[in-house]
């Protein structure tokens, strides 16, 4: 166990958390800053509910005082020099989880971080305290619990404090808002979620393609796992 309280320098958002007012259930949404409108390059958009964004505040503003403060494990960020997904290279040893972060991206920081703690959460059997939905999910579908609850909290970084553009949180949203979670992840991890991705396409055999093409609409590129 780590017997040191933990230090470090904090990311853009939690440091302009501290400066708003505690936001406490949906009677309180004053103040929070209305959210903008989020629009990509192809100019796709999307926007954000006030009171939505109100909920989300409550819950990254109690989690990432959680990762900073409770001395029972530490999140670690290891700086990398490309683009990565937070899943990427993720470990959990002991009571350290290790997540890597593209070093040109800091505003993303705090939701990589997010990621990581949630499945710290999961080893240490305190998931009940951050995301109880997810309680007794394993595998993918504890997994998709996560990234939506990572995808919620990018989207309010994103239309709140405007926090700077980063592609691989950026299609998560997009993703997640639209209806393709699903083929989000078993795109991107296929070989990880097999039996998941036979499921899905036994679903719907037009998938992939229906997938590539919105993705493609959105992004003008074509997603992971079929670059």
């Amino acid at each position: 166990m780590i017997s040191e309280r933990k230090t470090r320098t904090r990311p853009v958002l939690f440091q302009a958390l501290l400066l708003l007012p505690l936001v406490v259930g949906c009677a309180a949404t004053a103040g929070l800053p209305q959210p903008r409108s989020l629009v990509v390059r192809s100019g796709a958009r999307l926007t954000a509910d006030h009171a939505r964004m109100a909920v989300i505040d409550q819950w990254v503003r109690e989690q990432l005082l959680n990762i900073v403060e409770d001395p029972s494990f530490l999140i670690k960020t290891q700086l990398v020099r490309d683009p990565v997904y937070p899943w990427e290279e993720f470990t959990i040893s002991g009571d350290t989880a290790t997540v890597n972060l593209q070093r040109s991206a800091p505003d993303a920081r705090n939701h990589y971080e997010i990621y990581a703690h949630l499945h710290m959460m999961k080893k240490m059997d305190r998931l009940d305290e951050w995301l109880p939905d997810a309680v007794g999910l394993e595998g993918y579908e504890l997994e998709r619990a996560i990234l939506v609850r990572v995808s919620d909290a990018w989207l309010y970084g994103r239309t709140i404090f405007d926090l700077a553009p980063y592609a691989p949180l950026d299609e998560l949203i997009f993703a997640n808002e639209n209806g393709y979670l699903d083929a989000f992840i078993l795109t991107a991890r296929a070989d990880e979620f097999r039996a998941e991705r036979r499921t899905w396409l036994d679903e719907n055999p037009n998938a992939t393609q229906e997938y590539r093409a919105w993705f493609r609409e959105i992004f003008e590129r074509d997603p992971k796992g079929l670059r």
